[in-house]
This record gives C-alpha cells, sequence and structure tokens, in this order.
C-alpha cells in the first residue's frame, strides 16, 4: 500500500475505510468490503474486533479516524440507530460514502447525497457501480492506491471471539457458536445513554442446596432483569441471551462483549425458611472487576417489593441518578406460595416439549391464582399458556372454548395490573393468536409496546403482529431492538426473517433465518422459512432442499406439495397432501388452503379457509400478506374473510 491512501500522521496499515452496515446484510456486504481490499485500501468493519478488545473504544476510534465512511444503505439498515448514527457521523465530518441494495431509500438527513446502486454479485472492479465506490473513496483520500494482487481478500469468516465452550440452553436451544456475533453486530453499545447503561442480568445461583430449586432463583433473576428493563435509562440485554453463559467459565469481559453491554449484574439466592438472602454483585464489562455489591436479608412476605429495592439500586449505581421512577406495577404477590407455584409454571412453559409439559405449567399457574386470584402476572402467564395449548393441541368446541378462557384470563390481568406491558401483551395475544381479531389485538398490543420496549419477548411479539396486520416499519422497527437486547436468542432471527417475508422482502428475509440456525441448527420453521422465500424468488430447487430438511411436519409438508405440482409431479404433490391431513388434521386446514390456492383450486382452497375460521386455526393469523393466497385475493368470499379477522 501507498502511502498516499493513508491520512497523515496515520500508520500504513491502519484502516482508511470503515465500512457500516446491519448485521442483517453481512453477506452481502463482505464482497463490497473485499473489493475495497483488493483496490489497495485497509478497511475497519466489524469482523475485525478481536477477542479483548472493548467494542466501543475500537469502534469510535475507527469511525474518527477513516478518511472515508462508507454506508451500506438497505431495508434492514436504513432502521438501525447503529448505522443511521454512523451514517451520521461520516456526514459530518465530510467523508461518507452512500451505498444503496434493493431499491433502499435513505433516512431523511442524507437523501441530498448521491448514491451509489449496488446489485448482489456485484464484487468486480470492472462493474460501474464498484469502479464508482472506488473513485468515490478515492476522492475522501490523496489518490488511489495501488491495488493488491491475488484476487479479493477472503472476509468470509471473520477471527472468531474467544468463548470458552458452546452452550445449550433449554427450549430455545440457543447455541452460542464461536465467532458468530463478532461479524453480524454493529454495535448495541451506541450513543445514547441507556446504551452505555447497558446491563445483563446473569442467571443466579442457587445456594438453597436443593437443586430443584433452580426455578426459584431464575425466576428472580428474570423478575429483576423485566424491572429494569422498563426503566428508558438502561439497556437490559434478554434472558436467552443472558443464560446462554450458565456455569460457563467464559470471562466477564468476553461475556459483556459477547452481549454487547457494559456491566454484568451476578447474584447468589438462598431462601431459608421464610427468609430470602440475595447477594449481588455488579461486575465492571469492561475490566473484569467488580463495582458494587449487595446483600438483602428479606422476609420472603416482602418478595416483590426487594425485588423493587434491587432494581432501583442497581439504576442508581448505573446511572448515579436517584432512581424513583413510578410507582411499581400492582401486577406481583408477596405470597411465597403463589410466587413459588408462578415460577414453576413458568419454568415449565418455557422449557415445554409437549403437551404434558404445557399442561403442568397451566396447573401451576391455575395454583398461584388458587393461592392469589389477585396475582396480575399469574393471570397473564395463564392465558399465553392456554392459547399455546389451544393452538397446538386442541380442536373443535374444545379449542374454542380455550381460547374463551385464554381472553378472560388475559383481561382479568390487565383490570389488575393496566399499566404492566406483561399484561396487555397478553391479552393481545389471545386476541390474535385465539379470537383471530387483529383489529381488537392492536391496543393491548400498542400500549404493551409503549410500555415495555426494553423487554425482549413484549418487543417481539409486537413486531411479529405489526407485520402480520401489516404495518412493516413498526416491525422492523420493533424487531430490531429485539435483536439487539437478544443477540443470542436464534427465534429472534426467525422472527426477523419472517418480518421481511411479510413485507415480500424475501431476498432481505433469508440472512436473518440463515443467522438463527447458525445459532440453532434445529431451529423449527427455519428452513421452511427459506424454503417459502426462495420460492417466492423462483428458486424452485433451493426452495425444495431447505423444505426437505424442515423438521415440523406441518410446514415440510405444505412446502413439498406445493412444489410437486410446480414440477408436474400430481401424484407426490397428492401424497404430500394426503400426508398433511393425516399428521395435523383440522390444525392443518390453514396449510392445506394454502397447497390448494397454490394448486389453482380457488374454491376449495376458499372453503379450507372456511373452516380454519369455523375451527379458530391461529394459522389465519397469516392471511393478509400471504402470498401462497394470493391466487384468492380478488374473491368476495376472501376479502369478507379478511375483513371478519378485523385486518385492515
Amino acid at each position: 500500500m501507498t502511502d498516499t491512501s493513508q491520512a497523515e500522521g496515520t500508520a500504513a496499515n491502519q484502516p482508511t475505510i470503515f465500512f457500516s452496515y446491519s448485521r442483517t446484510d453481512q453477506k452481502r456486504a463482505l464482497p463490497l468490503v473485499a473489493a475495497l481490499e483488493d483496490a489497495g485500501y485497509t478497511v475497519w468493519w466489524d469482523g475485525l474486533l478481536e477477542g479483548g478488545q472493548r467494542f466501543l473504544e475500537t469502534t469510535e476510534n475507527a469511525l474518527e479516524s477513516a478518511r472515508a465512511v462508507v454506508v451500506l444503505w438497505t431495508p434492514t439498515s436504513v432502521n438501525s440507530h447503529w448505522v443511521h448514527d454512523e451514517a451520521t457521523r461520516g456526514r459530518d465530518r465530510g467523508c461518507l460514502v452512500p451505498l444503496a441494495m434493493d431499491g433502499a431509500m435513505p433516512p431523511l438527513g442524507f437523501r441530498q447525497f448521491q448514491t451509489i446502486t449496488i446489485t448482489d454479485g456485484t464484487a468486480v472492479r470492472d462493474d460501474p457501480a464498484i469502479a464508482a465506490l472506488i473513485r468515490a473513496v478515492a476522492a475522501q483520500h490523496d489518490g488511489p492506491p495501488a491495488p493488491r494482487s491475488g484476487g479479493f481478500t477472503d472476509l468470509s469468516k471473520p477471527k472468531p471471539l474467544a468463548f470458552g465452550r458452546r452452550t445449550v440452553i433449554g427450549g430455545a436451544a440457543v447455541v452460542a457458536g464461536t465467532g458468530i456475533l463478532a461479524g453480524w453486530w454493529t454495535g448495541l453499545i451506541g450513543g445514547s445513554a441507556a446504551a452505555a447503561n447497558s446491563v445483563a442480568i446473569m442467571p443466579f445461583d442457587n445456594l438453597s442446596g436443593d437443586a430443584a430449586k433452580a426455578y426459584f432463583t431464575d425466576g428472580l433473576a428474570a423478575e429483576v432483569r423485566t424491572r429494569l428493563s422498563r426503566n428508558p435509562l438502561l439497556k437490559v440485554a434478554a434472558q436467552t441471551s443472558s443464560n446462554a453463559f450458565r456455569e460457563s467459565d467464559t470471562d466477564a469481559r468476553e461475556i459483556s462483549r459477547a452481549l454487547r453491554v457494559n456491566y454484568l449484574l451476578e447474584g447468589r439466592v438462598q431462601l431459608a425458611g421464610e427468609t430470602l438472602r440475595i447477594s449481588l454483585e455488579l461486575v465492571n464489562g469492561g475490566t473484569g472487576f467488580g463495582e458494587w455489591s449487595e446483600t438483602y436479608d428479606r422476609p420472603t412476605a416482602n418478595l416483590f417489593a426487594v425485588q423493587d429495592e434491587i432494581a432501583k439500586a442497581v439504576t442508581a449505581e448505573l446511572t448515579r441518578e436517584i432512581a424513583s421512577g413510578s410507582a411499581p406495577e400492582a401486577a406481583g404477590t408477596n405470597d411465597l406460595a403463589a410466587y413459588d407455584a408462578y415460577l414453576r409454571g413458568r419454568d415449565q412453559f418455557d422449557n415445554a416439549v409437549d403437551l404434558a409439559d404445557d399442561q403442568a405449567a397451566l396447573a401451576n399457574f391455575d395454583a398461584a391464582l388458587a393461592t392469589d386470584p389477585n396475582f396480575a402476572l399469574a393471570h397473564a402467564a395463564r392465558s399465553r399458556s392456554l392459547t399455546v395449548i389451544g393452538n397446538q393441541y386442541d380442536q373443535g368446541e374444545q379449542r374454542r372454548l380455550r381460547y374463551i378462557a385464554a381472553i378472560e384470563a388475559a383481561q382479568k390481568a390487565v383490570e389488575l395490573a393496566p399499566e404492566s406491558a406483561q399484561t396487555q401483551s397478553a391479552l393481545g395475544f389471545a386476541l390474535f393468536n385465539g379470537k383471530i381479531d387483529a383489529k381488537a389485538a392492536r391496543a393491548p398490543y400498542e400500549k404493551s409496546y409503549r410500555l415495555g420496549s426494553g423487554d425482549a419477548d413484549v418487543v417481539s411479539r409486537y413486531a411479529l403482529f405489526s407485520a402480520r396486520s401489516g404495518r412493516f416499519e413498526e416491525a422492523r422497527r420493533a424487531i430490531a431492538v429485539g435483536a439487539e437486547l437478544d443477540p443470542l436468542n436464534a427465534r429472534i432471527f426467525r422472527q426477523q426473517g419472517e418480518v421481511e417475508y411479510s413485507a415480500r422482502a424475501y431476498a432481505a428475509s433469508i440472512p436473518p433465518i440463515e443467522r438463527s440456525l447458525e445459532l440453532n441448527p434445529k431451529l423449527s420453521v427455519a428452513h421452511s422459512a427459506i424454503g417459502a422465500s426462495k420460492l417466492m424468488l423462483g428458486d424452485v430447487a433451493g426452495a425444495k432442499a431447505a423444505y426437505l430438511v424442515e423438521p415440523s411436519a406441518l410446514f415440510r409438508l405444505t412446502g413439498l406439495a406445493i412444489i410437486a405440482r410446480r414440477e408436474g409431479d400430481a401424484a407426490a404433490a397428492e401424497t404430500a397432501l394426503t400426508e398433511l391431513i393425516a399428521d395435523s388434521g383440522d390444525n392443518s386446514l390453514y396449510q392445506q388452503a394454502q397447497v390448494l390456492a397454490q394448486w389453482g383450486e380457488g374454491k376449495r382452497a376458499l372453503d379450507a379457509l372456511q373452516r380454519a375460521q369455523e375451527e379458530g386455526d391461529a394459522g389465519l393469523v397469516y392471511l393478509r400478506n400471504d402470498p401462497f393466497l394470493d391466487p384468492l385475493r380478488e374473491e368476495a368470499q376472501f376479502k369478507t374473510l379478511l375483513a371478519a379477522l378485523g385486518f385492515d
């Protein structure tokens, strides 16, 4: 590299280009980074972060020292706060080089700049777009550097973070693999006060001497996490990602880097008779040293009071402000037996794999409410449990009665605690997935998001509702927040893909789902989601390959029935549909309609949808945007059904 490619006073091997992109677009960004490297420039991108480096400091140094800030605008990155912040710095420093893919329009404040349009597969020096990019970058330097020999740099495998081991957690089966996050993340720790005050609540140690009591310490940690997440001054990592390091020997600094937080809250819990002892330590993620510690000895009758006390103390330590906030929500209980049953139920619900597990969870929620009928969170949890059982296992009248009970439980929860994000989210979930009333579900979902924008579960449920009801920009913003809060949760990335699929951004939907499978190769309804997008993009062979490895028979057989007919194999198509009906019965009515619509059998498809409505098939939540049903959209019966379900 020539000296003229570097800023004055900058060492020749230091990056002079800062490349900003959304982690969702990494595979598409890497060829562009490689093209710049091949042109002779040294490029900083977040895949260069190594174990031991401090993310915020390294990123800021690279951004401030860069001669050119190249920003890749895509439908995903235009909604990324981090890309927006980095682009703002490039604009303000007068060195912004904007690129655009998929017809993305830059956000307000960046549209006055000439944008270079990039297409997938653009990665050769003589391509006009690449040539324009290199000219724009050269204009920010003292002239073009000497090109490197040997072709493009291989950036497909960024240097991994130094995790101590791989960890699999509970029902979510999230795998924190080495190096997975290094190249995906453009930065949780950013310019806001909340990001600077970022914290992960690690799994608390159970000192009771009874391993079966682990659910209690987990539940206590979760409640503290929930309280902290309600504070807009804080950014709190979600439970799934935090729990990925349970019993891990990974260094605190490495955990902080992986979760993109500045602090870790560690705890030890001992329950002895009617006394609860909680010992806490707040660890600085940059140094690995503790900055604050406290031990709480409280009677079990003050369970929820001590959780609020802890949340206020941690907030005060992180923000150096008195954490007065609002009054604690009236959602909890001070009855130890009710609280214990609630935590048992929540643990069983979160890790359920079959009907027996879900029924056990429901029984514990019922037990909690038998002890304390005014326990709002237990009503909310019971509602979610009823909705899931009705959706996955019930049929006919039993399903309808289950959904009615779910809605009544959620309404009771909201009556008891109207300012709780969890109760409002439960009501939205029951109304949308049980009653399938999009119009009625909107208000509680909107309120849940306002109250719980720091809770990854609340945010992701709101994002999916927004996407399925056609409000795609709201959905994109919300799911981006969810991914920031829960970077090790495979389901979040699958949901991010669903948001893009709902918006018919099929190409954009595939990368986040591929990431979900890297986190958890056994994740259900991920391969089939990729298959659906590929089918919509015209890649029938790729779609078939994806559907063939989908573990869920419901989604696998649906896709294969559609593809077989497209391939002209009517016998294989009929076989797949027959297997679908035999395997899932009336729980597959919506999927049967998808198949029949794609086969061109409109009347049979509409009849299946009518039966799906009568049966309360929750698949109908996809109705508004489902491209498989496009052949039916101009039918009066289809429009009537959309209106009946509250879709606008």
